[in-house]
């Protein structure tokens, strides 16, 4: 089963998707994520847009792979000026987690407000595999 989340972020802004049950036996992973800005035609957007395993305390431009918390990255770039359009997106499709994620998003370039659209496969978890999910969660939580 896929479950799809939307919403458009404010420059510098981040949404907190719900996704943590009382008992933590269903289980998600990332399978698409898309941005697009929310005037594509009429900015020069550079958008950087990431997902998280536990809320920021600081929207940033950087994007660290070695970031244990970061689930996935996208970068857009364009506008009706952009001659050089580089739009990457990278998921990181072994993480299944059972707890809230948070997408952030920060235009380094024109403050554009950016469309977000994330599916989620959902996978049922043994008890054993709950337990372990929501222990590895809450450990990169604190």
């Amino acid at each position: 089963m896929i479950k799809t989340f939307r919403g458009l972020l404010a420059d510098g802004g981040q949404d907190r998707i719900r996704l943590s049950t009382i008992k933590g036996k269903v289980g998600y992973k990332i399978v698409k994520f898309q941005i697009m800005p929310q005037d594509p035609a009429g900015t020069a957007s550079e958008a950087i847009t990431k997902i998280y395993s536990v809320a920021q305390t600081s929207v940033t431009d950087k994007i660290n792979f070695d970031d244990t918390d970061l689930l996935s990255a996208a970068f857009y770039s364009g506008g009706a000026a952009t001659n050089y359009p580089q739009d990457t997106i990278v998921i990181f499709d072994s993480e299944i987690f059972n707890q809230d994620i948070y997408v952030t998003s920060i235009d380094s370039n024109d403050n554009s407000n950016i469309n977000y659209y994330i599916e989620l496969e959902v996978i049922a978890l043994s008890d054993m595999g709950a337990e372990y999910t929501t222990i590895k969660d809450i450990r990169t939580s604190s």
